[in-house]
């Protein structure tokens, strides 16, 4: 297995809502103090002010990237006001990520809104994509030398939740469930509507138009690949399947720079659809099986769908509280990926989810994190995984 080139990017990721705290302008702020079921995101882990201690920790353990999300419902927190201040606060976020010699991966939307936009009809709403690239041109003031630009995170995923925001609105959904935790007893996630998934290819071309003509950075979106296989025999309900969860964003993808693969586990698709996860002593803290196999298949896909785009992966991780369980999956995890790359496939980084244990979206119990964080003193506790990862990034290979 080959070494990788010096310009392969070995690192974390976070999403801002995640960390940040107190993201009150945002829809997500609204909906966790409305919906039942879900637990709050508060204080988060502070990253909002302590970001370049989290910064430090990684460039320290040997990692030379970073990614992280500009958060809209901060940079415009009413329609057409554009907060200067909060656009310097990123600004100094990349050069800090820059002076430590960690190159920023900053995404421009990772699943929150601001509360005008959601309340104005979020993505449904005849102006949404003029709103989404008017904001994409402001935030690209601050982008001038930052390289890798993620327009939206795992559109896939956010079509779910536009559905699931819909339902709930109409009284169809009495209690939240998230999208990115599972239960023993839980059904199969529903496919994402297509047309919704239509608007956000919409929207992510209009941006990338908006970044290509304002910066230099290589452009590309995130998408959930859920490494899905079919069972003897139903190969035509599996292409059918994959279609409206996930070949719908990737082939999206054709003609940007990158494609952002995020992929944690696998799953089988039988006669009837999606096979809910196995439930068994691997089963992680988010009820995915344990399938470190899963982002060598979800990379393999993406290349062949997207017409050989540069692979980045910009998630890959397991929700565990045992450490140990978390270096042993990514080792094995990055054995696939190395695979594939040893194949042919350009594969230009990888970036562990997450770099903080954080808010999962409704949940505080699944760990992902390379450190933990105690949410009362928001002390950072790095874990052996991360001074793992970071003696791999030197090395430059698994």
């Amino acid at each position: 297995m080959a070494s990788t080139s010096p310009g392969f990017l070995w690192g974390a990721s976070t999403a801002p809502h995640q960390i940040e705290g107190n993201n009150t302008n945002s829809d997500w702020w609204v909906r966790e103090h409305r919906a039942s079921g879900m637990e709050r995101s508060g204080d988060a882990c502070d990253s909002y002010h302590r970001y370049a201690e989290d910064m430090r920790l990684l460039a320290d353990a040997g990692l030379n990237s970073y990614r992280f999300g500009i958060e809209w419902a901060r940079v415009e927190p009413a329609e057409g006001h554009i907060s200067r201040a909060e656009l310097a606060h990123y600004r100094r976020m990349i050069d800090t990520a820059l002076d430590l010699g960690l190159k920023p991966v900053v995404t421009l939307h990772h699943f929150t809104h601001p509360r005008w936009f959601a309340e104005a009809g979020g993505w449904t709403h005849e102006k949404a994509i003029d709103r989404f690239t008017s904001y994409v041109r402001s935030a690209a003031t601050i982008l001038d030398d930052v390289e890798w630009v993620c327009t939206i995170n795992e559109p896939n995923m956010l079509a779910l939740m536009v559905m699931m925001s819909q339902a709930a609105r109409s009284g169809g959904a009495k209690k939240w469930l998230s999208p990115t935790v599972e239960g023993a007893a839980r059904p199969v996630l529903p496919d994402p509507d297509p047309h919704i998934g239509l608007r956000l290819a919409e929207a992510h071309h209009a941006a990338r138009e908006v970044l290509r003509q304002h910066t230099g950075a290589k452009v590309g979106w995130t998408v959930a690949c859920q490494a899905l296989t079919a069972t003897p025999g139903n190969e035509a309900k599996l292409r059918e399947v994959r279609y409206g969860r996930e070949d719908l964003y990737l082939e999206a993808a054709r003609g940007d720079d990158f494609i952002g693969v995020q992929s944690y586990s696998s799953q089988e698709v039988d006669e009837n659809g999606v096979v809910p996860h196995p439930q068994g002593p691997d089963t992680t803290l988010t009820g995915n099986a344990y399938r470190p196999d899963a982002i060598g298949i979800a990379v393999r896909h993406a290349w062949k769908v997207t017409d050989n785009t540069p692979v980045l992966v910009t998630e890959n991780g397991i929700a565990t509280a045992d450490d140990e369980r978390r270096i042993a999956y990514t080792s094995e995890a990055l054995r696939h990926l190395f695979e594939a790359v040893d194949e042919g496939i350009d594969v230009r980084g990888y970036l562990h989810w997450s770099a903080l244990d954080n808010f999962e979206w409704g949940h505080w119990g699944p760990t992902f994190g390379l450190i933990a964080v105690d949410r009362e003193t928001f002390e950072r506790r790095p874990k052996p995984s991360l001074k793992w990862l970071g003696e791999v990034a030197r090395r430059g290979r698994p």
